[in-house]
């Protein structure tokens, strides 16, 4: 209900004098103004709240008190209204009824209810007189929805077409599917279209209480009613069940014009009701956002916008951000600062689900033998290259399956499972997150996929490379099926698998036994990687790599300290111990260092020392 002219102000200003006028003269035929001005705030709050002419006058006499500065000092009482409006007051002040059910007026004191004075709402006050805002109880609830990117055309234009002529209470409206910015998009341009102010609410903010809940809701109608908006229930596509629930809830208590913005529709019953599906995010698409916020600046990028689109499955809002932050940058790094920018943007939703290893090694890091570096480096490529061979050369439009980079590490702990993972990482410049398995996996049937589902998702948004840690706490060979529980833990396998291969980034699994798993698993994978045990050869030059530059060392002999039977992961914790022990003693890292501290790193494995490793000078 905002002031539509320059003249509205004068006219509404008239015609709330009138009405004071008339309630100064307290007579018994209390009349109104004859012609009244067609906008004046009265008349329109009389109409949207279904006023009868006595709780018109009610309302008019409450807000003399508020807003003539002509009126008698003191609070007209429930008494002063019986006398001006006769029998009909007691009605019109029910609590039920439309004056105090939207509390637009409200009773103070205690005492016989003849006697307690009459209160105008302070919002109520300020919008007769033309003041607008959000009423302070909703702050931090609702909030005015900022400018939104078009919409998609088709949904708009239909649902628009709905709300354009409501017959009766507002059609609740389901957008589902797409993206959150796409669904957010579309409510602001049906808003558009209908002349309403869009007002976003989060689901997860919604009161659980029952008793709170219908407070929120009739206040929110209220406000919708006063600043003509429509409202947002907006939920998360993660939202959990007590979330989805209570949008539902309140959309059954709202009046208003209302839409659920969910990944998938919320069971509401409110009538009527209408669903539109907005559109699958694709590549395709997510380039032409991309093409959009960039500008001519898009051309400099050539085939490297396609792996922008390909990795990143961001939203337009945060195209536009990462595109506004790197706007300074020439074109030669213009790429990196999008790269980036994107990818710090899409860690933020997987970083609640699963730990980040943050990724600063590189190829000389890793010591395997020459055919294990090369399918290492066979998946880079395979990563790297998926948005070419995926889009431009037609293998994702034959389908989703298969399309994910899986990968299986297996050999004993220390072999260098995970660091080959933060490798890769720091080859394609992706994030990298470890989620242990034992954590996901749940007794609780369906828990498993739904955790498996979450991380999947948000993983999408960045491409991330996913660790599966202890792959054995999910997969085993299948035995016979003796038990429900039995049959589920092969549909939680087929379930991984399945996410695993549809998803476009790459996903690795590590296990300590691979004989384990069962051979049907194994056949899904893309890349199967055994790290061995290393050899003497090996150890050699994990140990001539151990040590930082920076780190201060004096006559190490990496041939001798290979003659210990240890992993990677091993070596590198006594080369971090003997470190520590040369600083305290203020010299460089020494084989006795060395040897002392390997032999403490035995002794916590219970580990027998032999001769053979140990023997000799040190």
């Amino acid at each position: 209900m905002n002031a539509p002219g320059p003249d509205w102000g004068a006219a509404n200003r008239a015609a709330l004098a009138a009405e004071f006028a008339a309630v100064r003269a307290q007579g018994e035929a209390w009349p109104l103004p004859a012609a009244l001005h067609p906008l004046a705030r009265l008349d329109s709050l009389a109409v949207a709240f279904s006023l009868d002419p006595a709780a018109r006058r009610i309302l008019v006499l409450a807000a003399a008190t508020e807003l003539d500065p002509m009126a008698e000092r003191g609070r007209p009482t429930v008494a002063t209204a019986l006398a001006l409006v006769g029998e009909p007051g007691w009605a019109a002040l029910c609590p039920q009824a439309p004056l105090r059910r939207w509390r637009m007026v409200e009773l103070e004191g205690g005492g016989p209810t003849r006697e307690r004075a009459l209160r105008m709402d302070e919002r109520i006050a300020h919008h007769l007189i033309g003041i607008d805002y959000l009423d302070p109880r909703l702050d931090g609830l609702m909030e005015a929805l900022a400018a939104q990117p078009p919409g998609d055309r088709g949904v708009v234009d239909r649902l628009a077409a709905a709300w354009a002529t409501p017959s009766g209470r507002w059609a609740l409206v389901q957008l589902a599917g797409g993206t959150v910015h796409g669904r957010r998009a579309a409510f602001a341009r049906i808003c558009e279209q209908v002349r309403l102010r869009p007002f976003r609410l989060a689901a997860a903010d919604i009161p659980r209480g029952a008793f709170e809940r219908a407070a929120l809701a009739r206040l929110a109608d209220r406000e919708l009613v006063l600043s003509s908006g429509a409202l947002l229930i907006e939920l998360r596509d993660h939202a959990a069940e007590e979330e989805t629930l209570a949008a539902a809830q309140l959309a059954d208590l709202l009046f208003g014009p209302t839409a659920i913005a969910a990944r998938e529709p919320v069971a509401a019953e409110r009538q009527p009701r209408l669903r539109a599906d907005l559109p699958a995010d694709t590549p395709a698409h997510r380039q032409a956002i991309w093409a959009d916020a960039l500008g001519p600046a898009a051309a400099t990028l050539g085939p490297r916008l396609d792996d922008l689109a390909h990795h990143f499955a961001l939203d337009e809002g945060d195209v536009r951000a990462a595109a506004e932050d790197a706007g300074g940058a020439t074109d030669g790094a213009l790429f990196e600062r999008l790269w980036d920018g994107a990818r710090l943007v899409a860690r933020q939703r997987l970083d609640e689900l699963a730990q980040r290893i943050e990724a600063n090694v590189g190829w000389d890091d890793l010591v395997l033998p020459t055919d294990r570096l090369e399918q290492l480096r066979d998946i880079a490529v395979h990563v790297r290259r998926s948005a070419l061979v995926h889009e431009r050369w037609g293998w994702a439009a034959k389908g989703a399956r298969g399309l994910g980079v899986a990968a299986l590490f297996a050999g004993p702990s220390g072999t260098g499972k995970t660091l080959a993972a933060e490798v890769l990482a720091e080859e394609l410049r992706l994030d990298l997150f470890r989620i242990d398995l034992s954590q996901v996996v749940s007794k609780y049937i369906g828990e498993t996929e739904k955790n498996l589902r979450r991380i999947f998702e948000a993983a999408e948004a960045g491409g991330a490379i996913l660790l599966f840690d202890e792959a054995d706490a999910l997969f085993g060979k299948r035995s016979e099926v003796k038990d429900s529980h039995d049959r589920y833990a092969n549909v939680e396998v087929s379930y991984l698998l399945q996410r695993m291969e549809a998803y476009r980034g790459l996903a690795i699994l590590t296990t300590n036994m691979r004989s384990a798993l069962d051979p049907a698993f194994m056949r899904r994978l893309r890349f199967v990687v055994d790290f061995p045990f290393p050899d003497a050869g090996l150890r050699a030059a994990i140990w001539s790599r151990v040590f930082p530059c920076a780190t201060p060392t004096s006559g190490l002999d990496p041939s001798r300290l290979a003659r210990l039977a240890l992993a990677g992961g091993s070596i590198r914790t006594i080369a971090v111990n003997a470190a520590f022990m040369a600083a305290d003693a203020g010299q460089p890292v020494t084989m006795a260092n060395v040897m002392h501290a390997a032999r403490r790193e035995y002794a916590k494995m219970d580990k027998t020392v032999t001769a053979a490793e140990f023997g000799g000078r040190g």
